[in-house]
């Protein structure tokens, strides 16, 4: 299974392609994780919780809230095992996800898997499931559980003699690509829905290795993440709440411009800001690749561009709350995002 820490956390767009991570000290943070839990055992037994966050800054401080509640729940039903992936897997060491994957076998052994046999009588039952998250339980989440659904697999089809016991998936050519692409379509399904874009790392799913290709594709989809999240994703969340009936319409919503939740509009003069800054900032570049007419005049052409740069850039920051979209129409945490 995949989902986020659970306890309660905003993180909500201020135009930084991180934004900050805010921990609600008001809840009842145990309370949530017990309850959460409690229903997460009904459904699939064992949880093993694999946490694949930074464990510096804000989302180390998540994590630490993460791993506080399991030790403060003393849930023998629960393990827990923190592994920072980008910081283990720096530099394209996809290949030290091994370290991860020898300290959970033991356990996946354990939790087997659910069989039956022709006639229908259950032969293996399956004990417990992998509950993994990330920040947002998308990219880092895929591979690592495409790593584990590879092993289980072999495990299955070992034992009804389809592939032999010294064998692995990767030893069939074709079914090897198949069982890669799946799991990248489906991280790639994922993403879109809840994104809009596909997912980060999606060449290591498919072929086992990252490529600068797929460095390139991840920084294209990072773009467009940011854009859709700080820009245009409010909208979207609006509608769907209003589709899941999160929102109460009144009988007068509506009828004036001024009494729909969503008909606020940013100012034109604020977002003048941001042409503005990129308008500067282009032409601080092209003065100082294309030479003026004396050496002092292309200095003082990009100290102004430069200056001009800096001053609309610290305004967007200032009005950064202003600018992007978010949802309007229904909030379960009411949070002040200053």
């Amino acid at each position: 299974t995949r989902g986020s820490v659970p306890c309660f956390w905003v993180q909500l767009p201020d135009l930084r392609y991180k934004p900050k991570v805010t921990l609600l000290t008001s809840k009842n943070h145990m309370n949530a994780f017990r309850q959460h839990f409690e229903e997460q055992e009904y459904y699939y037994g064992k949880q093993f919780l694999i946490s694949l966050t930074n464990q510096h800054g804000a989302e180390g401080r998540l994590n630490a809230k993460y791993r506080e509640l399991y030790e403060t729940s003393e849930n023998s039903y629960l393990k827990f095992e923190d592994f920072d992936f980008h910081k283990e897997c720096a530099g394209m060491r996809y290949d030290r996800l091994t370290i991860l994957l020898a300290r959970l076998i033991a356990d996946q052994d354990d939790y087997k898997y659910f069989a039956l046999t022709k006639d229908g009588t259950s032969q293996v039952q399956q004990t417990g499931v992998f509950r993994t998250n990330c920040i947002d339980c998308l990219d880092r989440t895929n591979v690592v559980q495409t790593l584990l659904a590879k092993r289980m697999l072999e495990q299955q089809l070992q034992r009804y003699n389809i592939i032999k016991y010294n064998e692995t998936i990767d030893s069939y050519k074709q079914l090897s690509h198949t069982f890669k692409n799946i799991w990248a379509d489906n991280a790639d399904t994922i993403s879109f829905q809840y994104a809009g874009t596909g997912a980060l790392k999606t060449d290591y799913t498919r072929t086992g290795q990252r490529s600068m290709m797929g460095l390139v594709q991840d920084g294209y989809n990072s773009c467009m993440r940011y854009i859709l999240n700080n820009f245009f994703d409010g909208f979207r969340q609006d509608g769907i709440d209003l589709f899941l009936g999160n929102h109460q319409i009144s009988s007068n919503e509506g009828r004036a411009p001024e009494s729909c939740p969503i008909s606020k509009e940013i100012s034109k003069k604020l977002l003048a800001l941001p042409v503005a800054m990129l308008i500067a900032f282009s032409m601080c570049i092209i003065n100082l690749l294309i030479p003026a007419a004396t050496f002092h005049e292309q200095v003082t052409h990009i100290l102004f561009w430069g200056v001009t740069t800096i001053l609309t850039l610290a305004l967007t920051i200032f009005w950064r709350h202003e600018l992007v979209d978010v949802p309007k129409l229904y909030s379960k945490v009411k949070y002040d995002p200053s």
